[in-house]
């Protein structure tokens, strides 16, 4: 099957409201030897205000990232798309992928009319080399060297952690040099936790996830919090409502006695207090899981003693329904923006088939195409890129709602903050940034707000908002 290392360069961290402006990839065999390499740039939408900080960590300049020259993110989107395609069925993977990566992605594929989910579908699967490496920080020690960051603690940033185990990170931010990074560290794992990879290959199998949950009344969670990993022992008590791909599980170490005793309303508190009674483990996340079995004494309770404990947890079946009733996430209102509602329902076949359609056919026809989409979230998504690439397509009365969102969205019109990065914000960061820094970074902040300067909304255009 092999693999599929990846890494992305984007406009800022919002996972929802940033884009990808570089996305870079090394495919590989099951042995991590080199296959072939993708790496492509776009220019930045229409839409997006930039973070000033993002561009300066990754030393990509507005000249850059307005380049003319540059594929449109759709039309990068569409190669992306091609390409991975192409290179599954594979474990795509990466460093922090799981956390932060993949959400752009999705997001990328989504909002360009592709299906988000090709990276846990036909076949796919995930697998995170930082989780991997935070959990080897605590199960194998000796596996990789981990630096101590600024503030006198473990880091297990890429660009300090690489080179601490013999990585040469001159390029660091460079979503190719990263990808390079990871797979060094990755095979470092390999070699010096032979038993821990094995074990992250195999649960990046949802199946197998679910089986060994089924199979063994406790086991051992390996998480990462703030750079800093922990151990939990848990005894599953069932699927979180309406979601079957996420389990919920018990930590054995809790007094279970006293949440027994509780009301609901105590006991609805103390589940949603750290630390969590109940524990969420998504089967398709990769989750580093041990049987109990593995260990004697665990937190120094005996792993006879864990089991029987599981083993009456789960046989309390009305106490166990009781807990996942009440650890169940409240209802949000549906979000208003299209970007937010990328998982609000899956796209119907014949709305699949016109996405199809949309790609193969020239921009002339792609409108017509738009406006058969059954869901308003595609409706919504198409009309943009029409918009982007080919404006002159539209009615005009279109172009002047879609204009006037987009100066809305860049100004951040309404009531409270943006959820995205405004003009305000990032003149205010630059700004806040040119009393402290470099050279470098002083000609890319000029850069940026030379933009924004140019992307202020004309008064004309601001009275229509109003």
């Amino acid at each position: 099957m092999g693999f599929v290392f990846y890494d992305t360069e984007t406009t800022g961290t919002n996972t929802s409201f940033d884009q990808i402006l570089q996305f870079a990839a090394i495919r590989t065999d099951d042995d991590l030897n080199e296959l072939d390499r993708f790496e492509i740039r776009c220019r930045l939408m229409p839409h997006i205000v930039p973070s000033p900080g993002a561009l300066c960590v990754t030393r990509i300049s507005m000249e850059q990232i307005t380049d003319p020259a540059l594929p449109s993110h759709y039309e990068m989107m569409c190669e992306i798309r091609a390409k991975l395609a192409a290179w599954s069925p594979c474990i795509f993977t990466g460093w922090n992928t799981l956390g932060f990566d993949e959400h752009l992605l999705r997001q990328a594929l989504y909002q360009s009319l592709h299906s988000p989910y090709l990276t846990n579908t036909g076949g796919n699967s995930r697998i995170d080399i930082l989780k991997i490496a935070q959990a080897a920080s605590v199960l194998v020690p000796d596996a990789i060297a981990v630096p101590i960051g600024d503030k006198g603690k473990p880091t297990f940033r890429l660009d300090r952690l690489a080179p601490a185990n013999g990585f040469n990170h001159l390029n660091a931010h460079d979503a190719l040099a990263d990808v390079e990074a990871t797979i060094h560290v990755a095979r470092l794992i390999r070699d010096n936790a032979p038993g821990l990879w094995a074990d992250a290959i195999r649960l990046a199998d949802k199946a197998s996830v679910a089986a060994l949950l089924d199979a063994e009344p406790c086991f051992i969670l390996t998480e990462s919090f703030y750079n800093l990993p922990y151990q939990f022992a848990l005894t599953k008590i069932g699927h979180e409502p309406g979601n079957a791909g996420t389990l919920l599980a018990l930590n054995l170490a809790i007094d279970v006695e006293q949440l027994r005793a509780m009301t609901d309303e105590e006991l609805a508190a103390r589940l949603a207090r750290s630390p969590k009674p109940v524990r969420r483990i998504r089967t398709n996340a990769a989750p580093t899981l041990q049987p109990s079995s593995e260990y004697s004494h665990f937190d120094g309770i005996a792993a006879d003693d864990l089991r029987e404990r599981a083993l009456l947890i789960q046989a309390d079946t009305e106490f166990c329904a009781r807990l996942i009733r009440l650890s169940a996430k409240p209802d949000w209102p549906a979000s208003e923006f299209v970007e937010e509602q990328i998982y609000s329902g899956f796209v119907s076949r014949a709305d699949e088939h016109r996405m199809l359609e949309f790609h193969r056919a020239p921009w002339k026809d792609r409108p017509a195409i738009v406006g058969g989409f059954g869901d308003a979230r595609l409706i919504a998504l198409g009309r943009r890129l029409i918009y982007e690439h080919r404006p002159d397509l539209l009615p005009e009365n279109s172009r002047a709602k879609i204009a006037a969102k987009i100066a809305e969205r860049m100004v951040g019109g309404g009531n409270g903050k943006a959820a995205w990065t405004t003009i305000a914000d990032a003149q205010a960061e630059a700004v806040a940034r040119m009393e402290q820094c470099n050279v470098n970074d002083a000609d890319i902040l000029a850069g940026v707000l030379r933009y924004l300067a140019s992307r202020l909304p004309p008064p004309v255009e601001m009275a229509v908002l109003s």
